[in-house]
């Protein structure tokens, strides 16, 4: 009965592990009830909040707006139609998956320099940073985020499969999980 205990403490600690680690991702919504349209002040939005690796931006729009993520230069200058990845559903949600800032605009002609852009500064899972801001990038015009990094593209209107420069492309919270789900059974068979 005692190995039983002993056996079953870590597997406990691992389960509550399990479904801890998940609630600590959030979701923000852009623009909170505004939503994301012409006219909002999104560096005010941004101020006060810390985003980190799994969290989600939640776009949600009605027609005739999209969400294009872009590179830096492109931002401060709204210049649209060089996309790393562009959604015109109404209700785009990006998963935050890459540390770094990271940068949105409508590319709709004329909507970006009527205030829809909104750049966010990611934090590595776990780490504590500053607050992001929404401002205009440094005049360096560098991201952390260009094309041709690890950036996962997001498209929902198609099925392809993202690309990595591992050819993995997994969650941590599904790493964890997957750990959790291995341990169990190690400490059980």
């Amino acid at each position: 009965m005692a190995g039983l205990i002993s056996r079953s403490a870590p597997c406990a600690i691992l389960v509550v592990l399990c479904t801890v680690v998940p609630i600590l991702a959030k979701d923000y919504t852009v623009g909170d009830t505004s939503g994301w349209a012409i006219g909002m002040d999104y560096s005010t939005w941004t101020s006060g909040k810390t985003f980190s690796v799994g969290d989600s931006l939640v776009f949600n729009y009605g027609g005739g707006h999209t969400v294009d993520e872009v590179r830096a230069s492109d931002y401060s200058t709204c210049t649209t139609g060089n996309a790393i990845t562009s959604d015109s559903s109404g209700a785009t949600t990006i998963a935050l998956k890459t540390a770094g800032t990271h940068y949105f605009i409508c590319g709709v002609p004329g909507h970006c320099g009527s205030g829809m852009k909104v750049s966010v500064t990611v934090a590595a899972a776990g780490s504590s940073t500053s607050p992001s801001s929404s401002g205009t990038p440094s005049s360096s015009g560098t991201t952390t985020s260009p094309a041709g990094s690890n950036v996962t593209n997001y498209k929902p209107s198609s099925n392809n499969v993202p690309d990595s420069s591992l050819g993995i492309n997994i969650s941590p919270f599904v790493a964890i999980a997957g750990t959790c789900v291995a341990v169990f059974v190690m400490v059980f068979s």
